[in-house]
């Protein structure tokens, strides 16, 4: 599908940058008008995203996370974020809730809580090469012009 309207940042994996991140995404799909409840939603799953990026990919470095977003006919948000950091070895078992390589401060439902506030997700990932998320979220319509 040709996006509408897109942007495209890279930031190191800093833990500041998980508020940056949220505040990009958020002045982003702005342009959709969502409810407070789509934009929390969509601010929510961005912000595992970039956590999982920080805590799980680089774990003993700093490394790069692109966020990339378009706006795609039917009002949809199209979310990609990936790292080039160590990859998940195992995906079906990090994919389950309570699972996490974090540590016990950590709750492991960052997948499933991604997976839960959008339309549609998926997740790549290369042990060494890093992690690829992609998320889509249909805004609804309101009765309006747009």
């Amino acid at each position: 599908m040709k996006g509408e309207n897109y942007i495209s940042i890279e930031f190191p994996s800093k833990s500041c940058n998980e508020a940056f991140a949220r505040g990009a995404i958020a002045c982003f799909a702005a342009q959709l008008d969502p409810t407070l409840d789509e934009l929390g939603d969509i601010k929510t799953a961005v912000s595992e995203a970039v956590t999982n990026c920080i805590v799980h990919a680089y774990p003993h470095e700093i490394g790069p996370i692109r966020l990339k977003a378009r706006i795609l006919e039917d009002h949809v948000l199209d979310i990609t974020i990936k790292d080039r950091g160590c990859g998940i070895k195992d995906l079906a078992q990090a994919r389950k809730p309570m699972f996490t390589t974090g540590g016990e401060e950590r709750s492991g439902m960052g997948i499933t809580i991604m997976e839960s506030f959008m339309t549609e997700f998926r997740i790549s990932s290369t042990p060494g090469k890093g992690t690829t998320i992609h998320m889509k979220r249909k805004i609804v319509r309101r009765g309006g012009s747009k």
